[in-house]
């Protein structure tokens, strides 16, 4: 069919689905969780965010800044602090570390404006324990016992990085300028000493000193003492959009960068590394508009990548669609509507 489009706005069924294309690579999560949740050698999502065409961005140089920030903050065991506009890849920058140094799945902790520090350590849930004994003993058990604690708390992503291990885990603190007031504040003690305590394992510690949790990948490990204290500091990635300041105490213990948007070069190792050579070609005229926005005028490298996907899967629409499209899909982030 000529008619690219799936949906109709006509109001009658039809099965025009099954004509779909596959989606976009940096979308499609079928793929991304084939390889599971494990901490292996790659990070099964790496896919989806750097590329299919990974090895690309291995022989692309990034500009020397960002490479000099990363390995100060591996040096000096420090969380490395990224800010920058949206789509400039502060995030993708935690997958590509994980990514080259072979550390494994990238622990992310997403943060709203309701995230507290616990959320990031642990969580116990008491009520979930207290409902299990009151189903033993709906069921004629008299003389039930709660479960096992360590089978009610779960490790939280920062939590999990703080486990120790030989190797460390990479650890994305994603936006924490949406985050309330505290919450940096209250990150200080656990970024500074990598340990942090459970209280109510160390509770129970004179009779379990050791107890099996979850972890936030969904296993298990042994707390002993009802105590977690990190061996390997964990590279920690915090992003910021730079919609608020932190407080000083916070910025000295991180090393500090600030992303710029893609040039040409890193542009261009981008698009081929999602979408190929032939995705370069193509997409050129769209390439060198993104290029030549308005000084100041903010747009994410994302939008690129969407309108020339959509755009190359459109090629039996009129010219003056495809660029509708594109119209539509590349509009400055900061522009009022």
């Amino acid at each position: 069919m000529n008619d690219w489009r799936i949906y109709r706005g006509v109001g009658q069924p039809h099965d025009g689905l099954q004509r779909l294309p596959e989606p976009p690579p940096w979308r499609d999560f079928a793929r991304a969780r084939d390889g599971g949740t494990q901490t292996g050698p790659e990070d099964p999502s790496s896919a989806r965010r750097l590329g299919v065409r990974r090895r690309l961005v291995e022989n692309y140089a990034p500009r020397p800044a960002e490479v000099d920030a990363v390995n100060a903050a591996l040096y000096l065991r420090r969380p490395l602090l990224v800010t920058g506009n949206p789509g400039t890849g502060k995030s993708t920058l935690a997958y590509a570390v994980a990514h080259e140094l072979g550390l494994g799945r990238v622990l992310r902790w997403p943060i709203v404006s309701r995230t507290a520090l616990q959320d990031g350590l642990y969580r116990y849930d008491a009520i979930g324990r207290l409902q299990d004994v009151q189903l033993e003993r709906a069921r004629g058990a008299a003389d039930a016992e709660a479960p096992g604690i360590g089978a009610y708390i779960r490790l939280g992503p920062l939590g999990t990085a703080l486990l120790p291990s030989e190797r460390p885990r990479v650890l994305l603190i994603d936006e924490l300028d949406k985050s309330d007031l505290d919450l940096p504040n209250d990150l200080l003690n656990t970024l500074e000493e990598g340990e942090f305590a459970i209280p109510e394992l160390e509770r129970v510690a004179d009779r379990e000193p050791v107890v099996e949790v979850l972890t936030h990948d969904g296993g298990r490990v042994a707390v002993h003492g009802g105590r977690i204290a990190c061996t390997a500091f964990p590279v920690i990635v915090l992003t910021s959009n730079g919609e608020r300041d932190f407080p000083a105490p916070l910025l000295r213990r991180c090393v500090q960068l600030e992303l710029e948007p893609p040039g040409e070069e890193q542009l261009t190792a981008m698009v081929e590394a999602h979408l190929g050579e032939e995705g370069v070609a193509a997409g050129q005229e769209l390439i060198g508009r993104f290029l030549d926005r308005d000084p100041g005028e903010v747009m994410a490298a994302d939008q690129l990548l969407n309108a020339l996907f959509l755009t190359q899967h459109t090629p039996h629409a009129e010219r003056l669609t495809r660029e509708r499209i594109a119209d539509m899909l590349m509009q400055p982030l900061d522009r009022s509507r």
